[in-house]
């Protein structure tokens, strides 16, 4: 075993390519190839992330000047946290983090903001992944337009492996589009700020069992193998070391993992 842990090597997986899959799904299933996982909870990594981010907000005038030119807060230590970035051919072009929200882990940037809306459902028995921090590198982006789907699959992966029946999305509302369209998110929140940005952001939920066949057949590219989801999610042993980073396996589905 090298030190690059690669989930789509996995002996009993059986690779798949759907004759049908159309040529935008192609695109992004080979690109996929290319592309690693790594979680980042310290070093160099995660400086990167916060750096990436700074990069990405400041362009698009999200955020002011920071001297330090890096994001961070306190959601990024608390416990529900995983810090993701997200390489292709070895070059950072993008980050997510996820919160995986439930009864004795209410904590989660939209439940600061959203605090009214969602304790009583989460009070209620609801359990969320809540996506944030989603930053794309601009120069990579202009020659990777199929990012966003990349970065996005570990929020839907998130949701499968945590048995969370729902997804939140807080953003702009010029991105409602996007997350209406892939994910056919409804509106559960009105337009509020939040702190630190330069624009309001909006609230949204999608049903994660009522979309997710539907999204894997248009989408293929957002499946993945138990494996896979257990590398990216589960908390190592004491003694154990974290995979230094993970292969998607869209092209590997079984549940034999």
């Amino acid at each position: 075993m090298t030190d690059r842990t690669a989930a789509s090597s996995t002996a009993g997986e059986t690779r798949t390519f759907a004759p049908e899959m159309s040529q935008f799904a192609k695109g992004i299933t080979e690109l996929l190839d290319r592309t690693e996982y790594r979680r980042c909870d310290k070093g160099e990594d995660l400086e990167d992330i916060y750096r990436l981010r700074y990069k990405s907000y400041r362009l698009s005038d999200m955020v002011s000047d920071i001297p330090e030119m890096a994001i961070h807060d306190h959601f990024d230590e608390v416990p529900n946290c995983y810090k993701f970035g997200i390489y292709i051919d070895g070059k950072l072009v993008s980050t997510l983090r996820l919160h995986h929200v439930t009864s004795t882990t209410p904590i989660s940037p939209s439940v600061m903001v959203y605090g009214d809306v969602l304790r009583p459902m989460i009070e209620a028995g609801d359990s969320f992944i809540d996506p944030s921090r989603f930053a794309a590198d601009p120069e990579w982006s202009k020659i990777y337009p199929q990012i966003p789907y990349l970065t996005l699959r570990l929020a839907g992966m998130a949701c499968i492996y945590f048995n969370a029946p729902y997804c939140l999305s807080m953003v702009k509302e010029e991105h409602v589009g996007f997350y209406k369209r892939i994910y056919h998110s409804q509106q559960v929140g009105e337009l509020r700020s939040y702190p630190g940005l330069n624009y309001p952001v909006v609230l949204y939920r999608a049903s994660v069992n009522a979309i997710k066949e539907r999204s894997f057949k248009r989408y293929p590219f957002f499946q993945s193998t138990k494996m896979e989801q257990r590398m990216l999610f589960a908390r190592p042993a004491r003694g154990e070391l974290p995979p230094l980073t993970v292969l998607p396996t869209a092209r590997y589905i079984s549940d034999a993992a």
